[in-house]
């Protein structure tokens, strides 16, 4: 599985109605609809604003249902922030023009058919349309004389197909029939100007060079997931007629990337090789040679996740090691590296670079979500506040916990205590596994839609994210170890976390319920079947239950091979229908909810329906399935994903707190809120 199983539902976690109330001091369900946080962010040129979006989350009760809301803010110092486009918006792809005087966007507003460019000026006053496509503009990038444009967006469907499918032609040619994500240059302002970039292949990161005579872009072979994940090459062009003026020849998954200065170079976060889990290496790519440079590689035990160039030689990164981030400074050939903000603050989750070197961030801690932050003069500081209101909840402590695995590997994850936490211990725990599983928990926010976090621990729960072998932030040969052993020592390791904290004392050893989503959901189906005699319960969301039909309905049947099962089903028939939950079905004794997107394309929903027949027809434990319509690799809409909350605290409440042998009835109790 990949990193792209992450989900982005936004904070918070839940309470089943019904259930016990929360303590007055804790987290509540209802919480939920208050917390809003920082998503992206842009420092301008002079360093002197910084423009962010704050998603804000639907009631699904009163709003319509829908995805959260992202609406554009503007802070120009600590404490001092104004709305320049809120309510229900969707803003996107924020960026400034170059002369530092407007914000740019993305969005499809009233009168748009298509996501399209606007510009609202940093003084006030209305946001502008300046281009739009005959279909969603993807990304852009100005030309630096703040005029032209470049952008990514697919090709039109051929106006034939389009009318039979009006008609009701509309059968389905699986993988074929592609349209290409194309390169395109406009003037901004005149849409008669849009002329297209001939180019092979299918385009992402898309960036004009400092000196607007070339572009730089990622091409994969096809449109196809599992050629963009795992098949993409930096190439440069030429801007005013398409020509390849450099393609680096490169193996494994490609993170973000960014040209020097003075254009002469690329640096981008690459792969140690194509078997490589997840991008986290610092490379850099001499455009006029094409000759490539590992300048930060397996020496890391972490991995970097974002970068800038901060002079014609200097590049400034930023990376997460362990349960923390860091931020430093490297020269491009790999030497005279310094560390700009070390580990133990907030966890820096995206980078934003000025003119000046000041520095902008989304960072988050235990104690908050994402908020904006803002580096200038060797000092951290927080600039927003987006839910003063968590200052009356009591949250629970939380910390970081590093225990051995049987085989003397040592592991780490985080801990959240429960809340009012009793001296005798002995408390019910939840232990929610990431997905991926390339992929880890940070000692920051982690309380979410699909984990259970904060409002748990008001409950009494302990709440324990393990980083398992082969998790990201511990350097490439870490993350490869679960490698050819699915759902081996991988999953061991859960059940030797829970054995440490029970030998802490904090745990009850016949109270912990396990859940997760995607490779998590795996390990949560892994965890009812082949290690049942460990889980009270457990909830699998978009998870695995059989890895030989997981390949043959899977859109990254490639990523599946490569960096993780690195062979083919065919190669090992037994092996791999014995590393499928569904081969120890009938020896499940623990209780499953099973939820999943009806429309997921990553984990196809068959993965749930296999496990869930298989279980319900041998009638030995109580088993449910639960569907979302319209939602896919993750819940999105606001009804979905409070559904899914209420469920998963009622199940974890109901057979690991309570002890009952039998299900909670179907339906679910809303109380008041109609």
């Amino acid at each position: 599985m990949t990193a792209k199983y992450f989900f982005t539902g936004l904070t918070l976690a839940t309470l089943a109605l019904g259930g016990p109330q929360a303590m007055a001091d804790g987290m509540e369900m209802d919480d939920l609809y208050k917390i809003k946080q920082v998503g992206q962010v842009s420092i301008s040129p002079d360093g002197e604003h910084v423009a962010y979006t704050r998603s804000v989350q639907r009631d699904p009760y009163n709003d319509d249902n829908g995805p959260t809301w992202s609406e554009l803010h503007m802070a120009t110092d600590e404490g001092e922030s104004r709305t320049f486009i809120g309510g229900k918006v969707n803003i996107g792809a924020i960026d400034w023009r170059p002369d530092g005087k407007a914000i740019s966007f993305l969005a499809k507003r009233e009168g748009d058919d298509q996501r399209s460019l606007y510009v609202i000026p940093v003084d006030g006053g209305e946001a502008e349309r300046v281009l739009s496509h005959e279909t969603a503009i993807r990304s852009y990038s100005w030309h630096p004389d703040g005029e032209r444009v470049a952008f990514l967006a697919t090709e039109a469907k051929d106006e034939d197909r389009t009318k039979l499918e009006d008609k009701g032609f509309n059968a389905r040619v699986i993988e074929e029939r592609l349209r290409p994500v194309a390169v395109w240059t406009a003037t901004a302002g005149d849409k008669d100007s849009i002329e297209q970039v001939e180019l092979e292949g299918s385009a992402s990161e898309l960036h004009w060079s400092p000196a607007g005579d070339k572009l730089a872009m990622m091409i994969a072979p096809t449109p196809l997931v599992d050629d963009d994940l795992m098949f993409r090459k930096p190439q440069v062009v030429d801007a005013d007629n398409g020509d390849v003026v450099a393609t680096f020849d490169v193996e494994g998954k490609l993170g973000p990337m960014a040209w020097s200065p003075d254009g002469e170079y690329l640096a981008w976060v690459g792969a140690d090789d194509i078997h490589d889990p997840r991008e986290g290496r610092l490379v850099v790519g001499d455009v006029q040679s094409g000759s490539v440079e590992t300048i930060k590689g397996r020496e890391y035990l972490g991995h970097v996740q974002t970068l800038d160039w901060d002079s014609d030689d200097s590049i400034i990164w930023m990376g997460h090691r362990g349960t923390y981030s860091e931020l430093g400074r490297i020269h491009r050939d790999g030497n005279e590296e310094e560390i700009l903000i070390d580990q133990g603050q907030p966890i820096l989750r995206s980078l934003s670079l000025a003119d000046d070197g000041s520095l902008a961030f989304a960072a988050d801690s235990p104690d908050h979500p994402r908020e904006l932050y803002v580096h200038q003069d060797g000092e951290l500081d927080r600039w927003t506040d987006n839910n003063p209101w968590l200052a009356d909840r009591e949250l629970a402590e939380q910390e970081v916990v590093t225990h051995e695995a049987r085989d003397g590997l040592e592991l780490e994850g985080v801990l959240i205590r429960p809340l009012n936490e009793r001296r005798r211990g002995g408390h019910p725990m939840i232990m929610a596994v990431h997905g991926g599983p390339e992929a880890h928990i940070s000692n920051g926010w982690n309380t979410n839609y699909s984990d259970p976090g904060q409002v748990a621990a008001a409950q009494g729960y302990a709440v324990f994210y393990p980083n398992y072998r082969g998790s990201t932030a511990r350097g490439v040969e870490f993350t490869k170890l679960g490698q050819a052993d699915a759902a081996g020592a991988e999953f061991d390791d859960l059940v030797d976390a829970k054995d440490h904290l029970v030998e802490t004392g904090l745990v009850d050893e016949d109270q912990v319920g396990i859940t997760g989503g995607s490779y998590g959901g795996y390990a949560s189906a892994w965890g009812a079947t082949a290690l049942t005699e460990h889980f009270a319960a457990s909830v699998m969301f978009v998870g695995i239950s059989n890895t030989i039909s997981k390949f043959g309905t899977s859109d990254i049947p490639q990523e599946l091979m490569l960096v993780h099962a690195r062979k083919w089903p065919w190669d090992d028939w037994e092996f791999a229908l014995e590393r499928s939950p569904i081969y120890h079905a009938e020896n499940a004794e623990t209780p499953i909810l099973i939820m999943h997107g009806e429309a997921d394309t990553r984990v196809h929903v068959s993965q749930s329906m296999e496990l869930y027949r298989t279980l319900k027809v041998q009638d030995n434990v109580p088993v449910r399935m639960v569907t979302f319509p319209g939602e896919g690799h993750g819940n999105r809409n606001a009804t979905s994903q409070r559904e899914y909350t209420m469920r998963l605290m009622r199940w974890m409440d109901h057979f690991v707190r309570d002890g009952s042998e039998t299900l909670p009835e179907a339906d679910l109790d809303h109380g008041d809120k109609l």
